[in-house]
């Protein structure tokens, strides 16, 4: 009786010992548990503030961007923005018109030469016909002196001005840009300048423009020291078409994207090439790797131990 009293009292006391661990490791695990949502839930907060800050910084910088006095160009459906579409060359041609005609007499294009025009908007005759219009300053002579004498293919577009500071006499201070790749040097590419084109109004009020500017709410600061040079029937067309003010802008702003990536339409034309002769050779791996690899693949390898 002794000893099953003494067993019993052991097998109570060890029971009470294994409890006792069992609640002492259970409250320690409550207590990680706790901590690991408090832990949770600081991060969460943190994560909330954080994002709220950056949020409201954002907001507050577009806010202090923004300007009622300049507006933001519109994305126009040009024909060439599709993924394989090309420039439309007829409006490439119209667009050398009106920049020869109407832009030429203030702008330059000292990185456009007249054979660039062959195969894209001018035969090589009618390039050639152009470049002869103009008079290009060469020499010396056999005398030693400057001379002039008819442009050829491989001179470029000729510019207005002797230098920078003639540009600015002429133009109240203002230096008119070189044309050459200004639809890469702006935001917006071409739709930029098609609103500048067409986008010269009457000041709204309140907002006084200094003499010798314009208002051009696209332009930035909204005063543009270049007057509207684009109207209604300024000039003809050698197509036929009618040439509004629209038009005209639409046109010298294909020309002006022509200028600044003449590489356009061929790029379009490698990138079609690529894409399917890689699809042909995936096509061939694919069955390659599937010829070759299924015997591999579907396998069974056993071991078999020596007897």
């Amino acid at each position: 009786m002794a000893l099953a009293a003494t067993g019993i009292a052991r097998a109570n006391l060890l029971k009470a010992r294994v409890s006792g661990i069992a609640l002492q490791n259970s409250s320690k695990f409550s207590t990680l548990r706790n901590m690991a949502a408090a832990r949770k839930a600081v991060l969460g907060a943190i994560g909330i503030l954080g994002g709220s800050a950056a949020g409201l910084t954002y907001a507050l910088n577009q806010s202090v961007k923004a300007s009622e006095l300049e507006l933001h160009t519109t994305k126009f459906p040009w024909s060439h923005d599709g993924i394989f579409s090309s420039l439309d060359h007829a409006s490439i041609r119209r667009g050398y018109e009106v920049y020869k005609n109407v832009c030429a007499a203030c702008h330059s294009m000292k990185y456009i030469a007249f054979r660039n025009l062959i195969g894209v908007s001018h035969t090589e005759s009618e390039a050639k016909a152009e470049a002869e219009a103009i008079q290009v300053k060469d020499g010396p002579n056999d005398d030693g002196e400057m001379f002039e004498r008819p442009g050829k293919l491989s001179d470029y577009f000729p510019n207005p001005y002797t230098n920078d500071e003639a540009a600015r006499a002429a133009n109240n201070g203002a230096l008119p840009p070189d044309l050459s790749y200004i639809t890469s040097a702006r935001h917006g590419g071409e739709n930029y300048i098609f609103s500048l084109l067409t986008g010269y109004c009457d000041p709204p009020a309140g907002v006084s423009v200094r003499e010798g500017l314009y208002y051009n709410p696209y332009f930035t600061g909204g005063a543009i020291g270049m007057a509207q040079a684009l109207y209604n029937e300024v000039m003809e067309y050698s197509d036929g078409t009618p040439a509004t003010a629209s038009q005209m802008a639409k046109d010298v702003a294909v020309f002006l994207k022509w200028a600044a990536e003449p590489e356009h339409d061929q790029r379009k034309k490698m990138a079609l090439k690529a894409i399917m002769m890689f699809s042909l050779l995936f096509g061939l791996s694919y069955y390659v790797k599937r010829h070759k690899w299924s015997v591999l693949k579907s396998r069974k390898i056993a071991y078999k131990p020596s007897q």
